[in-house]
């Protein structure tokens, strides 16, 4: 009779810890580092997030703050989810915003540099799929001078009703890229982006701030990190 797979031995000295709680755990230490290091926190929350662009941001604040866009359970763990298991008292008043698309910024920067900085932050990008047009985008029938005719089957897979006239690529009745109010489809997207129109911005929003002696809350960040949070 065969042996039950349930029964099978297994050498505990050489299981390994999986990646993902070594990270969590990295995270989690630097976090309290940070707290310890900085003499203020802040959560945040974005609109179109680019990476790059965060990079840059980070790289611009590395020697005055750290920022973390991690899981929202492994901040809240590092801040502390009551005041028992708090890192630094009234720190874990920010858990609770650690909802949606948000992160944490730690910082030695005062209160007034900090504002300005995420109050002028804006990067515009190229839209992706999924993303609300903030514009209608219609092209009249007639040439499109912008494009070498190599790009003519190109832009037909994008649903563009184009011809080659002597050359040239031709549209041959108008056509709507893309509706204000409504989601870019990945035609559309792509479309856009040939045709050099941006409409992303990354946006960054402050939710709410803790020092030692103060915490608050951002009305216009609290309005963002909600819709995202309802959508």
């Amino acid at each position: 009779m065969p042996k039950s797979k349930r029964n099978r031995p297994v050498t505990l000295s050489k299981t390994k810890k999986k990646p993902g709680l070594e990270r969590k755990g990295k995270v989690v230490t630097e976090i309290k580092q940070a707290v310890e290091q900085y003499n203020s926190a802040y959560v945040f929350t974005y609109d179109n997030m680019r990476n790059q662009k965060l990079k840059d941001l980070r790289e611009q604040l590395k020697s005055s703050s750290r920022i973390f866009l991690a899981g929202k359970k492994v901040m809240q763990i590092a801040l502390g989810r009551s005041p028992a298991d708090e890192a630094k008292t009234g720190l874990h008043k920010l858990s609770k915003f650690l909802q949606g698309d948000s992160g944490l910024l730690i910082t030695n920067l005062p209160r007034d540099d900090v504002e300005r900085l995420f109050r002028e932050f804006e990067e515009h990008d190229f839209a992706r799929t999924g993303t609300t047009a903030t514009e209608t985008v219609e092209l009249k029938e007639g040439p499109l001078e912008q494009f070498t005719h190599e790009m003519e089957p190109f832009l037909r897979k994008q649903g563009l009703p184009v011809r080659l006239n002597r050359g040239v690529v031709e549209l041959v009745a108008d056509h709507v890229v893309c509706e204000e109010g409504k989601p870019l489809s990945p035609e559309a997207a792509q479309t856009l982006r040939l045709l050099g129109i941006q409409m992303a911005t990354f946006r960054l929003y402050l939710v709410c701030r803790w020092s030692c002696d103060n915490f608050e809350v951002y009305k216009e960040g609290l309005v963002h990190l909600g819709a995202h949070d309802s959508s």
